[in-house]
């Protein structure tokens, strides 16, 4: 029943007892309205591994589908918070790439964050339950959806094939820095396929020693020459993969920030980071967002959303 991660706000309760909880969930959907905070505090405060539970017995006593009938029964954007807390990660992933793709115009933002962040084995999992789920390939509904090289690096991504080993090769690292450099910033045009082959194959440590190098060499960050050098979703792509690689919190704590600041909030962001970080890294998350914004995670949260859409953000961000 433990978190799927050791970072997470998220954690394992400890007096767990299914029926009960089952119970308090049917109650709160007994006559006419719903008690939406019971069902908050009972499924925000639990692990994935223990909502699975609640889920099985809550079929097993009631005979109904407890994800159906809290559909039934909640609305907005809270409805889309619950029914995420109770699907399996590689699930949620998938599900929100499906809707990604399906929906009106692809939701670029999605894939990127998703695909750009997880390890090997979590998108290996990912592309199994979509094609369990949907009956077609997830590389194939992408290679449908999107073009050009920002397709590719999708493409790339989805094999699961980056070396995930800590080796450093020092002259590989600076012929990688060296051939970046000439694939942008050094001459007319850029080659992106140099840019995919090195930040979409080569390990973390390998990377950041490769971003060093091409500081050196070029006297920008590796960041800026994306800048510089690419647009669109391409750029938005390969920032992500950098940013991931140096610091994964740090990347989540922005894409939050820039879902709330200014006008109107990107809640498909905004929930998509708080349901499926919750139990992994949210504690990180939550210290790199104060260090970089000097206001914590919780009082953006509070000051950006209401009612029980609020309140069960902010039992994933806790305290």
């Amino acid at each position: 029943m433990a978190a799927i991660g050791n970072r997470g706000t998220v954690v394992e309760a400890a007096a767990f007892n299914v029926e009960e909880d089952v119970n308090r969930l049917r109650g709160a959907m007994k006559g006419a309205g719903t008690d939406e905070a019971v069902v908050i505090e009972v499924l925000a405060r639990r692990t994935i591994a223990q909502r699975q539970r609640i889920k099985e017995a809550y079929k097993l006593t009631v005979g109904k589908d407890l994800a159906g009938d809290l559909q039934g029964e909640l609305t907005g954007n809270t409805e889309k918070v619950v029914l995420g807390l109770l699907m399996i990660a590689p699930k949620y992933d998938a599900y929100e790439l499906r809707t990604a793709i399906k929906g009106s115009g692809t939701e670029e933002a999605a894939l990127i964050d998703i695909l750009a962040s997880r390890t090997n084995a979590e998108i290996r999992a990912i592309t199994e339950v979509y094609m369990k789920e949907h009956g077609t390939s997830l590389e194939d509904d992408i290679e449908a959806d999107t073009s050009g090289m920002f397709k590719r690096v999708l493409v790339s991504l989805l094999t699961a094939g980056r070396d995930e080993s800590n080796t450093v090769n020092e002259t590989q690292a600076v012929q990688d820095a060296k051939d970046i450099y000439e694939a942008g910033e050094a001459c007319w045009g850029t080659d992106e396929v140099k840019f995919l082959t090195v930040l979409c194959v080569r390990n973390r440590n390998h990377l950041l020693r490769v971003f060093e190098e091409y500081q050196k060499i070029s006297g920008r960050d590796i960041e800026d020459s994306i800048k510089r050098e690419m647009s669109g979703s391409l750029e938005d792509v390969f920032l992500a993969i950098v940013k991931c690689l140096r610091n994964k919190p740090a990347f989540f704590a922005e894409r939050l920030y820039k879902s709330m600041k200014g006008l109107g909030t990107t809640d498909s962001i905004l929930i998509r980071i708080m349901v499926a970080r919750a139990e992994i890294d949210m504690l990180d998350i939550k210290t790199e967002f104060s260090k970089a914004y000097g206001k914590t995670l919780h009082s953006f949260i509070n000051g950006d959303s209401s009612g029980d859409y609020r309140k069960i953000l902010l039992e994933l961000c806790g305290e």
